[in-house]
């Protein structure tokens, strides 16, 4: 942990240089004329054609292709409040995801205080510079309000990953699961462990994907959330209370056949394992640390299919399969939300992937090859392919639900242009 430790500080300020991002112009600015078109007299006259038609922003300016991320370092990773300034760091990680795997440029936002209203307002305000608004790390319950709001408030796609991308890439991941284990979604049994904004939007989407509501039970610190409780019942939690006598973790694994982990390190144990239902799946996604280790869960069982939201171990459930792409998608059409069909379509094109051939390009990332199976429910985010298949399917959602400002007439083309646009990236 420590050599972990000394790399991330060096890595964080290589050469002298701190940070993980740099502002870049994209046209030239070397003689003079380029001096009078960069900015006086010349910027004058986009300014006139963007005052007469909004619409030409995306024309004349970086608007299209800039994201927003957007903290207050509240819920920062595994760590929790730490604030805005100590934010920062994993704002500028994001930037350089969005900018690595979909060539999407960011600004990172850190805002110091609590007060959604604040937040929702500053977000507003801000709305004329921004393509698109990834909010990231803020604290339940309030970041429900602030992204409920916005979306209702705002003509821009706005995205809590922490509660969306989690629910996208675990359900992609629970649809193969169920797949290779001969399950359907409709009769499995599911616990979430972890009833914060990743958990609650998991829970919802897979009842969405066809998981049936009496058949999951969400936890959070203080057990069950059971009909007639009343302890730390939120409006979101509410939604979620079960006709259930059950109470404890170990009382609801018992004979499930899904467990999700949002929740801290090692809770669920071999003894707890043992209950679950022939051919179980895990996802235990507590960073650094999971619900389970992998290594624990294997010796316990050898029937069951496990993943984590860390790199060393298979099976990945990890955001960046979602952001990038779905923000590239949703921008490219000028999709004015990012909606529930758009957040399914990502899911359903990312488990779609995992069945594909895995090219050279993942194998040599990667120093194996990998086929669709229990070591291999999701795709590799250095799978090239991801865009392709992401980006057009959360595009097409979005024309197909009359959302798109600029629908797209060419698939075959859109498609072209994003394996141009990504060369550079995968050089």
């Amino acid at each position: 942990m420590e050599d972990m430790k000394t790399r991330a500080l060096e890595y964080h300020n290589r050469d002298g240089k701190p940070g993980k991002l740099e502002v870049v112009a994209s046209k030239p600015c070397a003689t003079a004329d380029d001096l009078t078109l960069a900015y006086s007299p010349g910027v004058a006259h986009p300014v006139l054609e963007i005052a007469d038609n909004p619409g030409d922003a995306y024309k004349y300016t970086g608007k299209g292709n800039l994201v927003a991320v957007v903290s207050n370092g509240t819920a920062i990773l595994g760590l929790g409040d730490r604030g805005a300034l100590a934010s920062k760091p994993v704002m500028e990680g994001k930037g350089v995801l969005f900018k690595r795997f979909a060539d999407i440029d960011v600004f990172d936002i850190e805002l110091d205080t609590k007060d959604p209203k604040k937040i929702i307002e500053t977000v507003k305000l801000m709305q004329p510079t921004f393509g698109g608004v990834n909010l990231e790390d803020i604290g339940a319950p309030e970041c429900f309000e602030i992204e409920q709001t916005l979306i209702k408030e705002c003509n821009i796609p706005i995205f809590h990953d922490d509660q969306h991308g989690t629910a996208i890439i675990a359900t992609a991941g629970m649809m193969n699961a169920c797949e290779i284990s001969g399950k359907k979604m409709e009769d499995i049994k599911v616990v979430v462990n972890g009833a914060g904004a990743a958990g609650i939007s998991c829970s919802k989407m897979f009842i969405a994907a066809g998981v049936k509501k009496e058949n999951l039970l969400l936890l959070d610190s203080r057990g069950v959330l059971y009909k007639g409780r009343t302890e730390r019942i939120t409006p979101e939690k509410e939604e979620f209370l079960a006709d259930t006598d059950r109470r404890t973790l170990a009382e609801a694994v018992d004979g499930a056949d899904v467990f999700i982990g949002l929740s801290v390190a090692d809770c669920l144990t071999a003894d707890m394992l043992k209950t679950m239902a022939p051919h179980p799946v895990i996802f235990a996604m507590a960073n650094p640390n999971p619900e389970i280790k992998p290594e624990l869960a294997l010796a316990t069982r050898d029937d069951l299919i496990i993943g984590t939201g860390r790199s060393d171990y298979p099976n990945q459930v990890n955001n960046v399969l979602g952001f990038p792409f779905i923000f590239r998608g949703a921008m490219d059409v000028k999709s004015t939300k990012i909606s529930e069909g758009m957040k399914m379509a990502a899911a359903r094109a990312l488990a779609d992937l995992a069945k594909e051939p895995v090219p050279e390009e993942v194998v040599k990332a990667y120093g194996r090859n990998f086929e669709f199976g229990k070591e291999y429910v999701v795709p590799k985010p250095f799978d090239p392919r991801v865009i392709e298949w992401e980006a057009v399917a959360v595009a097409k959602a979005a024309c197909e639900e009359g959302l798109a400002g600029e629908p797209v007439t060419d698939w075959d083309g859109y498609r072209a242009s994003l394996r141009k646009r990504m060369e550079k990236h995968w050089k």
